[in-house]
């Protein structure tokens, strides 16, 4: 399958892992095989795994139309992103509209929200702006509407995330709603009420035992996967509205 987001000199770089983390995977298969977890393509199936569960229509969950479910495309975006290891660095920059973007080079925590959400088919940017300029009461975050800036900001985004994508338990050892690659998860580093930072659920454990997390963390720091769940507590996790495979 061809990948068609973000920074396409990486694509053959990316590598992803069986998310060894959840005990029951099951196999489908439209043109490629996915492993699923009630019914949310988590990775690519092994070669020669036999597939329980045809796909055949993945076109409510496939924002690009690449073939890729769009909670897989979110992670391989997030994983470019590591790839490419954009320095932290926290500034405001003039960027077009729709589809703007800082220099690949450089940015923080949302920026690689936003390049991974790309590479699934998701413009935060447009998305963003366009429902804080329908519903203002739901973004106290924004004042005034700047679209260089706004889908920038951790409080935004959550406002967002909210409103538009499914909404998890956000603490690790809750097993009601398994953690999966691909979910987005908001964090409190400042041990208050808000959030302020947020990253990628990751296909690999850390030494913690719980899934890494890919994020720009803070100066000093390049986007990459960190075990930020062993020392930092989520506030939200969210997932990708999109359509259950269904044995």
């Amino acid at each position: 399958m061809h990948d068609i987001g973000i920074y396409a000199d990486l694509d053959s770089r990316v590598r992803l892992a069986l998310p060894t983390w959840l005990s029951t995977l099951a196999a489908a298969a439209p043109s490629a095989t996915f492993l699923t977890v009630r019914g949310i393509p988590v990775a690519f199936a092994p070669s020669g795994s036999p597939p329980t569960t045809r796909l055949n229509d993945i076109s409510q969950s496939d924002a690009d139309r690449d073939g890729i479910p769009d909670q897989l495309d979110i992670l391989i975006g997030g994983k470019k992103a590591a790839l490419a290891a954009a320095p932290y660095k926290e500034t405001y920059r003039q960027i077009p509209f729709p589809d703007g973007d800082v220099p690949r080079d450089e940015g923080v925590c949302t920026d690689v929200i936003v390049r991974a959400l790309r590479n699934a088919g998701f413009d935060l940017q447009k998305l963003l702006h366009d429902d804080a300029a329908a519903s203002p009461g739901s973004y106290p975050g924004i004042r005034r509407l700047d679209p260089n800036i706004d889908h920038r900001r951790v409080r935004n985004l959550l406002s967002w995330f909210k409103r538009h994508w499914s909404s998890l338990p956000a603490d690790p050892r809750d097993a009601s709603e398994p953690w999966l690659p691909g979910d987005i998860v908001f964090l409190d580093t400042m041990r208050d009420p808000q959030p302020d930072h947020l990253g990628i659920v990751s296909d690999t454990l850390g030494p913690s035992g719980h899934p890494l997390v890919i994020n720009s963390w803070t100066h000093g720091y390049s986007t990459s996967e960190i075990d930020l769940l062993a020392f930092v507590s989520p506030t939200h996790r969210f997932r990708v509205p999109s359509a259950r495979i269904v044995p």
